[in-house]
């Protein structure tokens, strides 16, 4: 059974003391949140300087998954990347002496710590979450002042960055609408504070920013973003559906409607009669539903063990345990039932039914769990749930 730096928390991992239900209440989506405490190391079992020392002169990182910025001045990728695709090693680390700063983008899908802990958040959350690690040497700015497309928390590893917040620019922006430097002026400072390592921010999308490493350390922090979804996303979907079941909807926009003679009455008229609609046939549950089983079916499988631990599931004395952070939902298809988890579904007969209730009850249990099923069905039931990462051993 894994043991996790964050124990039973990860929002309090991330942000305590901080009341949780304060944070929601105060903080998120709306104002940023800063935590300072005296615990320099409350992050580094997450990662290391050292620990990315290694990573670069071990691993050959391809251009997408490692990428460099400087305030001033400004670094293109051909700095970096060689023709084959791949990153010039000795280009990264001079340009990390001239000031760069190092940007590991996505790495929690190369390293198992940060990927349990992107799962912890995500079960704890309901978003996709990911990690992008930046690494700065001192007195140097990687990014001028922009905001964000999603969410943040910073996790602030090593060494000390200080940050500037600016007037909100832009409240609670698209994913993907980006910043555009030319478009948007960051306003007045109102906010200026260190974190230290052991510290953490939260920052909330569209707030403008920016942070400098200080002291004579390098800097290396953790940003933990959050893509959500939103309301318009949910209520696309209720709109499809509606039109699924009304011809009306389907119908082509008049012809001729982008002539400059074009009459629009009766085009108001089909708009506000099918709003009405919306309005009498939206169901909340048939898209919220929709989302939770497409969220929990694109979140990858959890993997760790099935390799050093091919046999457990045949072993008639091992003890297993629902794996923590397992997305998971039981649903009925006739004479069958579907666990819609990581990775996308697995079916089982009924018979195996009190076993799977055992197991999603969150105790211990073993091959017996499953004996009313017979031992063929029960044997299979294991295998499943042990082969794709639902549950794990604990002895």
């Amino acid at each position: 059974m894994t043991d996790f730096p964050w124990g039973s928390d990860i929002l309090e991992y991330c942000i305590g003391p901080t009341r949780i239900d304060a944070f929601f209440k105060t903080h998120f989506e709306q104002k940023a949140l800063i935590v300072s405490r005296e615990k320099t190391d409350r992050y580094r079992d997450l990662l290391s300087v050292a620990k990315i020392d290694k990573l670069l002169a071990s691993r050959d990182f391809h251009g997408d998954d490692l990428d460099m910025a400087r305030a001033e001045p400004q670094i293109s990728r051909d700095q970096f990347v060689l023709s084959t695709g791949y990153a010039d090693r000795g280009s990264v680390a001079n340009l990390y002496q001239e000031g760069a700063t190092l940007i590991l983008p996505q790495l929690h899908q190369a390293d198992i710590g940060l990927k349990n802990f992107c799962r912890a958040m995500e079960s704890r959350l309901s978003c996709h979450v990911q990690t992008n690690i930046y690494l700065t040497p001192p007195n140097n700015q990687g990014f001028r002042t922009h905001y964000d497309d999603h969410d943040v928390f910073v996790l602030q590893i090593e060494g000390e960055k200080r940050w500037r917040l600016y007037d909100q620019s832009v409240d609670k922006p698209y994913r993907g609408e980006g910043f555009n430097p030319e478009a948007v002026q960051p306003g007045e400072l109102v906010e200026e504070f260190v974190l230290k390592a052991g510290d953490c921010a939260y920052v909330p999308r569209g707030l403008m920013h920016d942070a400098q490493t200080q002291g004579d350390d390098d800097s290396l922090h953790i940003t933990v973003g959050l893509i959500v979804k939103t309301w318009a996303d949910l209520m696309l979907e209720a709109v499809s559906e509606v039109a699924l079941r009304h011809p009306e909807f389907r119908q082509a926009l008049p012809p001729g409607y982008a002539r400059s003679d074009f009459d629009r009455s009766a085009a108001e008229a089909h708009f506000n009669a099918l709003v009405k609609k919306i309005s009498d046939g939206a169901s909340l549950d048939g898209a919220f539903d929709m989302f939770i089983d497409n969220f929990i079916r694109s979140r990858p499988p959890y993997s760790e063990g099935a390799i050093i631990q091919r046999g457990a599931a045949e072993d008639k004395a091992a003890r297993f345990k629902l794996r923590p952070f397992i997305p998971w939902r039981l649903a009925e298809d006739g004479d069958r039932l579907v666990l819609i988890t990581a990775g996308g579904e697995l079916v089982f007969s009924t018979a195996v039914e009190a076993g799977l209730d055992t197991v999603l009850d969150g105790g211990e249990f073993g091959l017996d769990a499953f004996a009313a099923a017979g031992e063929e069905e029960a044997q299979k039931a294991l295998n499943q749930l042990f082969g794709f990462g639902v549950v794990e051993r604990v002895n």
